[in-house]
């Protein structure tokens, strides 16, 4: 007897509703409609004779059954795309921060692609956790405040040196010397490092000084951007302050101190092999290194 024919978009439509927790995030994943994916799930549930999600007022639940087979799907998808990645290998793409794309790898892509004209360089802009497969990712920059996955490839980069950075005539006005100085700052943070202040007086030897953020952005090259423009202090890698420092947009009154984070290279282990993505490696790492 046949086995029964897989309805692949309808489970691809459920998996994706599952893992995301709305049928609307699945659809956009996905391309299609809402309605679409609702149908999808409606037909599974029908042919399986049981409810695979609990519908809540702005998001869906998996039931244990439908867990159980979305588990067992994203498992299956992931083989499949990494089956095609390997037989059709994609163009290399690499992952990182804005602020890191912004501030120090675009600025220097060019020189890459002048020495590698036959490596096709994506970006995809992102600072937190990779699947590698479902995303299609080759190498990702990422800061050790995330945890690699577990078959990742790391390659260290740099340990953070970091540091308090303005505009050059906002540090002259204010007559900074010693950090008590900052007290007379306005003091700039951002949602994504809300620690980023604290992080610095302790590695400095400062922990009682308090600087609470008086302004805060969503992303931290805004972050960069507010104090390029006098509006503030901010604390920053040098790494994504050093351009700005030889332009003169930006100074460091304190200099940079190594702080508690790293930088490293996540390499996709499926990946590591290929030619493009060991010359980007291996360029990542010299320029830098060299940056630092």
């Amino acid at each position: 007897m046949a086995p029964p024919r897989l309805p692949l978009n309808a489970l691809r439509a459920f998996e994706a509703t599952a893992r995301l927790g709305s049928m609307s995030a699945a659809a956009g994943e996905l391309g299609v409609t809402h309605g679409a994916v609702s149908r999808h799930v409606r037909e599974l549930e029908a042919q399986f004779g049981l409810s695979l999600l609990r519908r809540q007022p702005k998001s869906v639940v998996p039931t244990p059954g439908g867990a159980q087979l979305a588990s067992c799907l994203g498992e299956a998808f992931d083989l499949m795309r990494l089956g095609v990645s390997r037989l059709a290998p994609s163009p290399l793409t690499l992952s990182c921060s804005a602020t890191i794309a912004m501030n120090w790898l675009i600025p220097r892509l060019g020189g890459f692609k002048r020495d590698n004209p036959d490596v096709e360089v994506r970006l995809n802009i992102n600072y937190g956790e990779v699947d590698f497969v479902r995303d299609e990712i080759s190498v990702a920059i990422r800061s050790s405040m995330f945890r690699a996955p577990q078959d990742v490839v790391i390659r260290p980069l740099l340990r953070e040196d970091i540091g308090p950075v303005c505009h050059p005539d906002y540090a002259a006005r204010l007559g900074l010397s010693v950090p008590e100085d900052l007290a007379r700052a306005r003091i700039l943070g951002t949602a994504t490092r809300p620690a980023a202040w604290r992080e610095w007086l302790e590695v400095i030897g400062h922990p009682d000084l308090l600087l609470d953020a008086q302004e805060t952005y969503d992303h931290f090259y805004l972050l960069i951007q507010a104090a390029a423009s006098g509006l503030g202090m901010a604390m920053a890698p040098r790494i994504v302050a050093i351009d700005a420092i030889a332009r003169g947009h930006l100074v460091a009154p304190f200099g940079f101190t190594p702080g508690p984070h790293e930088l490293s290279l996540w390499i996709a282990p499926h990946l590591r092999a290929r030619s493009d993505v060991k010359r980007l490696v291996a360029w990542i790492q010299a320029d830098m290194i060299a940056s630092s």
